[in-house]
C-alpha cells in the first residue's frame, strides 16, 4: 500500500506532515529523517486495530491482507 503524505515546516522550526487518506493521521520531527520514522509509528498506530474488541464468531476468520 502507497499512501500520501504532505510534509511541511514547522514555525518553530523542524517538519510535520499529515496523511490525508487516514483523518487525524500526523506526526512531527525536528528532522526530515525523524519525521519519516514518526509518521511510518503515526500510520501503524492508525491502522492498528485492537482485536479484544472485536466480536469474532466461531465460523470468522481473522486474517491479514497486503494492498
Amino acid at each position: 500500500m502507497k499512501l500520501k503524505m504532505i510534509v511541511h515546516r514547522a514555525e518553530e522550526g523542524g517538519y510535520w506532515a499529515e496523511v490525508p487518506a487516514i483523518p487525524g493521521c500526523a506526526s512531527q520531527g525536528e528532522t526530515f529523517e525523524e519525521l519519516l520514522g514518526n509518521i511510518y509509528e503515526a500510520v501503524e498506530g492508525c491502522l492498528a486495530v485492537d482485536m479484544k474488541a472485536v466480536k469474532i464468531s466461531e465460523g470468522d476468520r481473522v486474517m491479514e491482507i497486503a494492498v
